[in-house]
């Protein structure tokens, strides 16, 4: 599995690490072989894996060769070290690999790591070579394929010099546009020396531990991508994660390919307060203050990167980031003031929205970017600890007392937490209940309910929900279409309907200190109709038109998801469908088609594709610059319209969101309010239409 870090600490995350290590020291090739606790270790995983796992999985050879490819797509995902002769003495393994698990016989995982090491040393040699003796010719018609992911391996070292050279030039190139002449040909090639030295030293680094840790990620995620192994060291550091309290940017990182990637922004963090940083973006260089030296940071280590990145709250950090959509984009600078995830920063807020504009109806709106309960403070007995639930009904009884006609409860971007909070919330909208069914991997349902009578809003409710709603919120959100209590409305959620536990590994061997745990995928989450949030998410009841590319978004992009499924509906009496669908939906058809909000979210993502689908880029100065200004008119072009409308200036340059705005928590343009205004239109329809 990726390494994981979250750059905040005191929240539940997969490798959620934060420490501060010594710096390590290249690792002797000789010292890269299994030792006998590996070998234990692998045994007791592949038990536990078919004995636990959800899908109980048969560990074979058909399983074998998904973790052959697998494994090399780790170690060499963009296909820049091996070479075919490479692959062909690898298959011996192809078949071997199910009998390296379950029988402790990791060798050829160590073997094929070696040369994988052997390889980036020849590389970087080469490329140091190459920068010292080849002069660049940047006016000849070239193109490099920056993505080879799905691309054959080169057939010999001739072919993958080639591929290098290319590489070589592509990266001087980009260095040489975002420089704008600030930095002489002879300093941007230093830095790309010092960039693949520094990748070479990331490989020299790994011991045998880390190769073992690559090696089992390889077979859980060829499982099933929830499930995931921690060594003893990641597992060391995720406690002292736990227990710490330590400052940062509030945004979940990842070792991407040579890159620092974004996962996610964890709400009530410095990144959240802006919309600078986005799911996919990769951070390329790092500065203390204002005045700091911006430290390229391509092809470190995930932990020194996060060191960086985090600091004494109150201070400021500067980050060189490469937007998602492709290779070929500029670098841009952000400016963050770190600081801690507050509880209160993350709390669940209200507002009201009334106007003309809204048909005179004064709709309330409870924005919920977690579900979250504060343990330490309900372990330490304290009787007013903070949740979402306690939260939700304070605004409830706000929102009545001020005579709301309707509510709508904005799920945008929660990718879930705590699934007592999920239940406790929907007692609120109910009476009382099933709220959703837990699936074990013995096939036994648990049914978590609301037990209390009361109601505390029992008024026109809708739920806004978007492709990041997770888990959670897509439990809430089940439930509420389920019962028919209210309208859901948005985009197809996520579709995380696993629940994971981590498994101490330790407790499973005797005479051993440390082995490290296991993230075990060991229930599924089934809505009171019967129907899965898994794979699917929920769909809403008018799935607003910003992306006809569902299939590719969320759980269902995931490699070896677990599919969706069904168990027996738990409802008494099955909702129907809601009262004047139809009419609801034409009315929001007719109006979207003409909202220039939805045209731009809709071109947006339209652009991204694109930009997405692009797998090379010119290496010739004067045509990527015109393919660089084509792209930003485009952007420009689609960002004034929207700000036209919203009687903005237009823009003549390409600004970061949190730039453009007077403060970080305002949104001029109004995009955070296009789906929302919509969704609080259709429930004034749906107020209307039912008299």
């Amino acid at each position: 599995m990726d390494q994981i870090i979250r750059a905040v600490c005191g929240l539940f995350s997969l490798l959620s690490l934060c420490v501060v290590s010594a710096q390590p020291q290249v690792v002797p090739t000789s010292a890269l072989h299994p030792d006998q606790q590996h070998s234990r270790t692998a045994i007791t995983i592949a038990q536990v894996l078919t004995d636990y796992h959800y899908s109980h999985p048969v560990i074979n050879d058909a399983l074998s060769q998904l973790v052959w490819q697998r494994y090399l797509d780790i170690l060499d995902p963009n296909r820049y070290f091996f070479i075919q002769s490479d692959i062909q003495a690898f298959r011996r393994y192809q078949n071997q690999l199910d009998d390296s698990l379950a029988k402790g016989m990791l060798q050829p995982a160590y073997l094929i790591f070696k040369r994988y090491r052997s390889r980036v040393q020849e590389r970087v040699a080469y490329a140091e070579h190459l920068l010292a003796t080849h002069s660049f010719d940047f006016n000849l018609p070239e193109r490099f394929q920056f993505d080879r992911q799905d691309g054959p391996w080169a057939t010999d070292a001739t072919a993958l010099n080639e591929v290098w050279r290319k590489r070589i030039k592509n990266d001087l190139l980009v260095e040489q546009l975002a420089a704008e002449d600030k930095d002489t040909p002879k300093d941007l090639t230093e830095k790309l020396r010092k960039r693949y030295a520094a990748m070479q030293r990331r490989v020299l680094q790994l011991h045998a531990g880390d190769v073992f840790e690559r090696f089992i990620n390889a077979f859980t995620l060829s499982i099933e991508p929830h499930t995931g192994y921690m060594s003893p060291r990641l597992s060391e550091n995720f406690d002292i994660d736990m227990r710490l309290s330590l400052q940062g940017i509030g945004a979940v990182l990842r070792d991407d390919n040579e890159y620092t990637s974004i996962v996610s922004i964890v709400p009530g963090g410095p990144a959240s307060k802006g919309r600078a940083l986005q799911s996919g973006d990769r951070i390329v260089g790092v500065a203390q203050g204002q005045q700091g030296v911006m430290q390229d940071v391509v092809g470190w280590r995930l932990q020194d990167v996060v060191d960086l990145i985090r600091g004494k709250k109150g201070s400021t950090v500067r980050l060189q980031v490469l937007p998602k959509q492709g290779l070929g984009s500029q670098p841009r600078e952000i400016t963050l003031v770190r600081d801690e995830i507050r509880l209160e920063d993350k709390a669940a807020s209200s507002q009201i929205l009334q106007g003309p504009e809204f048909a005179d109806k004064k709709i309330g709106v409870i924005d919920i970017p977690t579900f979250y309960r504060d343990f330490a403070a309900q372990s330490a007995g304290k009787t007013d600890f903070r949740s979402t639930t306690r939260d939700v009904r304070k605004l409830l009884e706000e929102l009545k007392a001020a005579a709301v006609d309707g509510i709508v409860i904005d799920l945008r971007g929660n990718g879930g937490g705590s699934l007592a909070e999920a239940t406790e919330l929907t007692g609120l909208f109910i009476r009382q209940g099933p709220v959703v069914q837990v699936k074990n991997s013995v096939g036994k349902i648990k049914l978590e309910q609301d037990t209390d009578p009361t109601q505390v809003y029992a008024g026109p409710l809708a739920v806004l929900v978007d492709r990041h709603s997770a888990s959670a919120s897509e439990i809430f959100a089940g439930a509420m279409q389920d019962y028919g209590r209210g309208l859901v409305l948005g985009e197809p959620t996520f579709g995380k309907g696993t629940v994971q536990t981590l498994i101490d590994l330790q407790r499973h061997l005797k005479n051993t200190d440390q082995a490290g745990r296991l993230r075990l995928t060991m229930a599924q989450f089934f809505r009171v109709e019967g129907a899965s949030t898994q794979h699917r998410g929920v769909v809403p009841d008018i799935v607003f038109p910003i992306s006809d590319r569902r299939d590719e978004q969320g759980e269902r992009a995931l490699e070896h998801a677990l599919p969706w499924a069904r168990v027996r509906s738990v409802l008494a009496r099955p909702a129907t469908a809601p009262a004047n669908l139809h009419q609801l939906q034409r009315r929001h058809a007719q109006r979207v088609a003409h909202n220039p909000g939805f045209t731009y979210l809709s071109a947006w993502e339209e652009l991204f594709n694109e930009l997405a689908e692009v797998s090379d880029v010119s290496l010739q100065a004067q045509q990527r610059r015109t393919e660089q200004t084509q792209r930003k008119t485009e952007q420009l072009h689609i960002r004034n319209q929207l700000r036209a409308h919203r009687g903005l200036p237009a823009l003549t340059d390409l600004q970061t969101p949190a730039e453009d705005t007077a403060a970080d928590d305002t949104d001029p343009e109004g995009i955070q309010r296009i789906m929302l205004d919509e969704a609080a239109l259709i429930l004034a329809d749906a107020i209307h239409l039912r008299g």
